[in-house]
């Protein structure tokens, strides 16, 4: 199946050079581009692709703000995000994941982190960049939502599905989460969807958040 993508930067270098690494890729297709918020809104609403790859700091509209009306917009649910930004900055990561990205990489990522994180994030997985670690995420949730303040949800998980998402909050994917727990990635497939579907999160990267403000116990 071939992942179709937009890219959205206002720097042309940058869409440029994401077309042409991404050409290489049997499994990857530019579909469009955009070199503004609204623009981007427009290409995702016309050409519903796989993956956005949004950049933070856009005239008109800033990614966040693109990331907010895709939220509220049912037409742009099958639509997952990687924010991308030159700068690594811990507010941007938290502000991201909170507004529904997917996926968080920093523009010095190599080519073949980039073509990785699309792949991931297409299958459904939540990605952040090497250099934004767990204890950034941490602090920016817990900050965001008082301790002892867990989603209103929360007791209707199993116990399996609570520390599943534990796990899922680790960065770690099905298959890695499936080879610490020693059972079957459908099996990490079926309770992750199930905690996704009772939580009222959009994707992996929102349980990341939800886990850590409601104080879900966090492997290492």
């Amino acid at each position: 199946m071939t992942i179709r993508v937009v890219i959205a930067d206002d720097q042309s270098l940058i869409r440029l050079g994401l077309s042409v690494l991404a050409s290489g890729e049997e499994d990857i297709e530019i579909v469009g581009e955009a070199d503004n918020g609204r623009e981007a809104l427009d290409q995702v609403r016309r050409l519903r692709p796989d993956v956005l790859l949004l950049d933070i700091r856009m005239p008109i509209m800033d990614g966040l703000e693109v990331l907010r009306h895709m939220a509220d917009d049912p037409n742009y649910s099958e639509t997952r995000v990687i924010v991308m930004t030159t700068f690594d900055i811990d507010e941007y990561v938290f502000a991201a994941l909170d507004g529904g990205a997917a996926g968080f990489l920093t523009k010095d990522t190599d080519p073949g982190g980039i073509l990785h994180a699309i792949r991931v994030v297409a299958n459904g997985d939540a990605l952040l960049s090497p250099g934004v670690t767990r204890r950034v995420i941490s602090r920016f949730t817990r900050g965001a939502a008082p301790a002892g303040a867990p989603h209103p949800d929360l007791e209707r998980l199993t116990a399996r599905e609570r520390e599943i998402v534990g796990w899922v909050a680790t960065g770690r994917s099905n298959d890695e989460i499936a080879e610490k727990l020693v059972v079957s990635p459908a099996t990490v497939r079926t309770h992750v969807g199930r905690a996704m579907a009772k939580l009222g999160a959009r994707d992996r990267a929102q349980l990341v958040v939800i886990a850590y403000r409601s104080g879900i116990p966090i492997p290492d």
